[in-house]
């Protein structure tokens, strides 16, 4: 089965759905055949980052999971916006933000087996190298069981105290999950913070290694997610610290 990376974190607006997106950017660029699946079913966003709109024809994930129809019916292959001959493949299976369609998952929970072998579905027929999830925010029952099928997690943080202890919590809950691998993002670093303090902390912290440090960039902002930071900024100095985690997984 291809290699399932999601991505999470403590709570919300830490830029995790803009980090994801950014990634699978990469990785596809890099040559891998990669699905970035919006599992974030309560604030789905990754569509606008790919401007991918709810059409008549068109299916989300949530389809999928509440037996709509086929997990290949989702998917949306948006390879030609990221390049005109790229190597690799990337294909969006969004979430729909209609909002009766948001309120469900609230009041009927999707099947985590419905769920899993959607993804083994789409490994096999799309001949993926990666699969990356954007998790929802926070430790609830589907999160959990989204990360548990993972074979690498990667936690988006904040610097600041609520983060620093939220997180804690997910990495401890995320072992005991058994998941092989633990990435750390620190996002959004203002520029009178130290680096090197800010590896150590981490690796002292949590024991996941050095983790990534990004920094707070205005172009990045001025973006409002109107599309993945590395294609209109591909020689920043962020993408560059982005293509290192592109690498690690």
């Amino acid at each position: 089965m291809s290699k399932i990376i999601t991505i999470h974190s403590f709570r919300r607006g830490v830029g995790k759905t803009s980090l994801i997106s950014n990634l699978a950017v990469l990785l596809a660029l890099q040559g891998r055949r990669v699905a970035l699946t919006d599992r974030d079913l309560q604030s789905p966003s990754i569509h606008l980052f790919f401007n991918l709109s709810d059409g008549e024809d068109a299916h989300a994930l949530n389809d999928y999971l509440w037996n709509k129809c086929d997990i290949l019916s989702t998917v949306q292959d948006v390879t030609p916006q990221i390049a005109e001959n790229p190597t690799g493949k990337l294909f969006v299976i969004p979430a729909s933000n209609n909002l009766a369609d948001i309120m469900q998952i609230t009041d009927t929970p999707p099947n985590i087996d419905r769920y899993v072998g959607g993804l083994e579905k789409l490994g096999k027929e799309l001949s993926l190298d990666m699969i990356l999830v954007d998790a929802s925010a926070g430790l609830n029952e589907d999160t959990l069981q989204a990360i548990a099928v993972s074979n690498v997690v990667v936690l988006v943080l904040h610097p600041d105290q609520q983060d620093f202890q939220g997180t804690a919590v997910a990495v401890d809950t995320i072992r005991k999950l058994q998941v092989p691998v633990i990435h750390l993002v620190l996002n959004d670093i203002p520029d009178n913070l130290n680096e090197e303090d800010l590896h150590v902390q981490l690796e002292k912290t949590y024991q996941c290694g050095r983790g990534i440090i990004l920094d707070h960039t205005e172009e990045l902002m001025t973006l409002a997610s109107a599309q993945p930071f590395v294609l209109s900024y591909p020689e920043h100095p962020l993408t560059a610290r982005i293509k290192e985690l592109a690498e690690q997984l």
